[in-house]
Parts: structure tokens; C-alpha cells; sequence
């Protein structure tokens, strides 16, 4: 599908795979990326939280970020994830990724700290000031500890050309509908719940970065694109298939859920980087037999 804007429809949060010796899977990631190309995924990005990005060296994001920019060479767009609970690190991480490849950067609230609105918009009035890529702001409060709120946002949004989007993650939809409704022309809503990428779209949201997508790339991605092109009943039958079966991924944590979806399926090892474990059995078998009707 062909967007001006870059991230638009079905984006998908990329794991890392991992070797049962613990250290990076090269030759699965090359697999993972051409079968989310060749499956419809219109971009990627690199080094979310479901990449295990925090268990990650820095040597390891430079090379993850290096490696999927020249194995993709320019097919889809990519955006990269730079956080920090330290504004001055999410800077330094920024500047570190100013090269070729790279359409956007998606930048976290801060975590754990738990900054006031005021701390937030300056956070990423910094971070807005020192990138010379473009801004996904990232609002997941079951995460950071604090929700980013719609007048915070859209402040930054106004103040900031460069910061063009945010990935909503708050699971508040009349948040998201203030967002979408207030936004200047430059700024779009991209849903970071898969659950809710469906409404979401069809409120005004531009398309999702997906969990489950690394697995289901064809069938979660014919929903967001049928959404998008108002096509709503056979999207929502699709929607109705998932429904049961969202909350499984998440259930023991993420990404633990979908490599254990992605094991079965072949395409990695059900390998994670402490803290985060596989998911135990009984849950296994859950994603197993919830998701066995997906076929690709």
C-alpha cells in the first residue's frame, strides 16, 4: 500500500529472537523480517518492548538497528525505538541513530519516575529539539507508571513539526478520540493495543503497531487494511475470530506470549532474556489451540 505519511496500516513491533545459547538470532530475524514483508506489514519497528529492547547491550541495538535497515533496504519504512527515563540518555540514544535507514524514532513517557505533565512535555521538548528524524511520542501508562494526557500531547504536537505521531497505549478511547479530534495536520494516532485497532482506525487512527502481527502478519493485517479502506463488516468478522484470543499474548507478559505462538509456528526458538521467561505450559497450550484456526 502506497502512504505519504510513513506509518500507516499494519506495523508490527519486531522480537528478538534469541539462540538457546541466549545471544541474537541473525538468521531468524532475517526470516521473521522477509515473512512480515511478504506478508503485508507496511513498517516496522525496531527495538519496541517487544524486542526485549531493556535486556539489550547498546552494541546489540546498534547492530539489530543496522542489520534490519540493510536487510530491508528501503521496502517499508522503519522506526526505531529510543526511551529513557534520564532525558539527557534519550538524547545521547537519539544521536547515536542518525543515519540512513531510519524514518522515525518512537520515544517512551518516561518510566518509573513518574514526571508531572510539565515534566513530560519537557522530556520531549528535548528530545523533539535534538532528532533530526521524526517523533512517535509513546503513551503506555501499564508501563511507565503515569498516563501522557490528550492536553499534554496535543501541546507537544502543536509546538513540535517534527513530532508527526504518537502510539496510543492508554486503552482510553475517549482519549484517543481527543487526541485524533484536536490533532494538528501533521500528528496522527497510530493504536497500540491490538485489540483496539480496529475502532481505533475507524475513529480517525492512521493504523497500529501489532504484537501479534510478527505472527499473523496476512490475517491481522487484511483487518487493519479492510478498516482502513471502510470495508467494516468483513473487518469486524475478522475482529470477531480474534476477540476470544487477544488477551493470551499478554496474559504472562510480552513478548512471551507471541514467541510462544512463534515457536509453534517455527519461526524462533522460545528463547527470552531474564526477567522475562516462556510462558508455562498451560498457557502454551492455550496459544497453541486459541490461535490454531489462523492459518498462513
Amino acid at each position: 500500500m502506497n502512504y505519504s505519511y510513513p506509518f500507516r496500516g499494519l506495523g508490527v513491533a519486531l522480537v528478538t529472537p534469541f539462540r538457546q545459547d541466549g545471544q541474537i538470532d541473525f538468521d531468524r530475524l532475517t526470516g521473521i523480517v522477509e515473512s512480515l514483508i511478504a506478508g503485508g506489514t507496511d513498517f516496522l519497528c525496531v527495538l519496541g518492548t517487544t524486542a526485549e529492547t531493556p535486556t539489550l547491550t547498546s552494541d546489540e541495538r546498534l547492530q539489530v538497528v543496522k542489520f534490519v535497515i540493510k536487510l530491508v533496504n528501503g521496502r517499508i519504512p522503519i522506526m526505531v525505538g529510543c526511551s529513557s527515563n534520564c532525558t539527557a540518555a534519550a538524547v545521547e540514544q537519539i544521536k547515536q541513530y542518525q543515519f540512513d535507514g531510519i524514518d522515525g524514532i518512537l520515544s517512551a513517557v518516561p518510566f518509573y519516575n513518574k514526571p508531572s505533565q510539565e515534566g513530560v512535555y519537557r522530556h520531549f521538548s528535548e528530545i523533539a529539539k535534538a532528532s533530526a528524524k521524526p517523533i512517535i511520542l509513546y503513551n503506555v501508562p501499564g508501563r511507565t507508571g503515569i498516563n501522557m494526557t490528550a492536553d499534554t500531547t496535543l501541546r507537544i504536537a502543536r509546538e513540535f513539526k517534527n513530532v508527526i505521531g504518537v502510539k496510543e497505549a492508554s486503552g482510553k478511547m475517549d482519549q484517543i478520540n481527543e487526541i485524533i479530534k484536536g490533532a494538528p495536520e501533521h500528528f496522527k494516532v497510530i493504536s497500540g493495543d491490538d485489540s483496539l485497532a480496529m475502532e481505533s482506525i475507524h475513529d480517525g487512527a492512521v493504523g497500529v503497531i501489532s504484537v501479534v502481527g510478527n505472527a499473523l502478519p496476512k490475517t491481522f493485517g487484511r483487518m487493519i487494511h479492510l478498516t482502513i479502506e471502510g470495508k467494516l463488516n468483513e473487518a469486524a468478522a475478522i475482529h470477531k475470530e480474534f476477540e476470544p484470543v487477544y488477551g493470551l499474548l499478554f496474559k504472562e507478559g510480552n513478548p512471551s506470549g507471541v514467541k510462544a505462538l512463534m515457536a509453534h509456528q517455527g519461526k524462533l526458538e522460545n528463547v527470552l532474556r531474564l526477567p522475562m521467561v516462556p510462558v508455562s505450559d498451560a498457557l502454551n497450550k492455550e496459544i497453541v489451540e486459541g490461535y490454531a484456526p489462523f492459518k498462513e
